[in-house]
């Protein structure tokens, strides 16, 4: 299977929801922040391994203690989907801390101060 056929894509999305599915409903750490989400999952084509992106809205702390409870849930998580998904092989997950969300909101900010600013200088010049 190569990695990026229709079955691999409709694989990681499919891992991608149930693990949104355990990480919200079933996992009762009190480390994992309660509004973190699942980005997106890269599931290898031989089915042993997979990244999972994981963002959360919060501080940095928030961050790597999610990841941290997380890692600490593994066997738990990686137990919960192969109920739940009937594959081959249930991959090995690698919870990976996505800060995308967070630096595209972090630019809009900044661009919405300049442009702010560039409005405001022609009126106190003329």
């Amino acid at each position: 299977m190569r990695k990026n056929s229709i079955k691999n894509i409709r694989i990681n999305e499919e891992v991608m929801r149930e693990l949104s599915n355990i990480i919200r409903g079933e996992i009762k750490d009190p480390r994992i922040h309660p509004m973190t989400s699942v980005v997106a999952v890269e599931v290898a084509p031989d089915l042993k391994t997979a990244k999972a992106y994981i963002s959360v809205l919060g501080d940095e702390k928030a961050g790597k203690d999610t990841i941290e409870g997380l890692r600490s849930a593994e066997g738990f998580i990686r137990r919960s989907l192969a109920k739940s998904i009937n594959l081959r092989n249930t991959p090995q997950i690698t919870f990976v801390l996505d800060q995308s969300i967070e630096y595209g909101i972090r630019m809009s900010k900044m661009i919405d101060e300049v442009t702010k600013n560039t409005k405001e200088q022609p009126k106190d010049e003329a």
